[in-house]
């Protein structure tokens, strides 16, 4: 099953969103969230990208960025970045994001708005928080003080173009909207049988048949599209762990 290539962005400005592997949670404490934060603006200082807005889940992030470079570059420093302090921090080594983010483009300025308001209302819609000037996470207090005091981390002004002012900004914020975005869907949970049957249906080789190249991209697929874990992959194809994750890590 081939992966399906990323669409490209007129503008050069992505709605990004990183998720924990296997659902887990990229972000133990407060330290957690401030250390990524610390290492996004470096990042952004040292390529110059625009970051014009940003929200930070316990189990994924999402990001609106506008690229000095090719944004996969970009992304692999902030995941890198972030993975090697938290590896070290909780002593612990292999994958924190799963292998690959979610982008869509952000190819006119009233969708900019819209996915900016989308990203900030994470917390509410998770009910996290009640307002969104309690969630200290998300990017909106950034705009806040950028509107009333001028100082700011984000690249606010493709949305000041448009909010002239605090209140306006607030008022938009405030909207529900019920548009889908990039949607941070729980994987879907598989039976030990379930999976199997899919299997079987999908990837009908028998997979140890198979040369190692050609293996590891069914498994690479299967481990995808499947969003079930290695432990669990292994155990329906009847191979250990390690062939799993020796198989992850060619497709990086």
């Amino acid at each position: 099953m081939p992966r399906k290539a990323r669409e490209k962005s007129s503008t050069g400005i992505y709605h990004i969103m990183l998720r924990g592997i296997d659902g887990r949670n990229i972000f133990l404490d407060k330290e957690d969230k401030e250390i990524f934060l610390k290492k996004l603006l470096e990042i952004k200082d040292k390529v110059n990208f625009k970051l014009y807005g940003y929200c930070l889940m316990d189990n994924h992030i999402h990001l609106l960025l506008g690229e000095s470079e090719e944004i996969g570059t970009t992304m692999k420093r902030i995941t890198v970045a972030y993975v090697h302090w938290n590896n070290n921090k909780y002593g612990r080594t292999g994958h924190l994001f799963q292998n690959r983010y979610l982008s869509e483009p952000v190819e006119t300025e009233k969708y900019l708005l819209a996915v900016l308001r989308y990203i900030h209302r994470n917390p509410i819609a998770a009910g996290l928080d009640k307002d969104l000037e309690g969630y200290p996470w998300s990017s909106h207090n950034q705009y806040i003080a950028m509107y009333e005091q001028g100082k700011t981390d984000v690249n606010g002004h493709l949305i000041t173009a448009y909010l002239k002012d605090c209140n306006e900004y607030i008022d938009f914020m405030n909207q529900e909207d019920h548009h889908q975005y990039l949607e941070h869907n729980p994987a879907k949970k598989y039976t030990d049988q379930a999976l199997y049957n899919f299997i079987q249906k999908e990837y009908r080789a028998d997979l140890m048949e198979l040369d190692l190249k050609e293996r590891n991209k069914q498994i690479q697929e299967m481990y995808k599209v499947t969003g079930v874990s290695m432990r669990q992959l292994g155990r329906v194809l009847g191979v250990g762990k390690g062939v799993i994750e020796a198989a992850l890590r060619q497709d990086k």
